[in-house]
């Protein structure tokens, strides 16, 4: 039988090695990559941004809210990975998809 209570999530989340904190700061850290792209892409690119994520191979997927902001967006490809650049976010290719509704 179990003798110790059950650790609540927020103690999870705090262990150094907990997948689950893991999980937490990679969500974070795609989130933040979100929010800074929206800010420094001009507002007429940046409304059909919907999610970033990553692959491991350093490629950034954006996900973008419709097929002609996808378009919008794949011509930014290159300023995209230049901001990425500057925030400190190794990005060696940019693929642009359309989330699925």
């Amino acid at each position: 039988m179990l003798r110790s209570k059950p650790k609540s999530l927020s103690e999870l989340i705090r262990t150094a090695d907990s997948p689950l904190r893991n999980l937490a700061e990679e969500a974070r850290r795609r989130s933040d990559l979100g929010d800074y792209l929206r800010r420094s892409l001009p507002p007429e690119v940046s409304r059909g941004l919907v999610h970033c994520n990553f692959q491991p191979d350093n490629t950034l997927i954006l996900l973008a809210s419709s097929p002609e902001w996808a378009a919008r967006l794949r011509f930014e490809a290159e300023r995209v990975r230049e901001l990425c650049r500057k925030n400190g976010t190794p990005v060696e290719h940019v693929k642009v998809r359309v989330a699925a509704v």
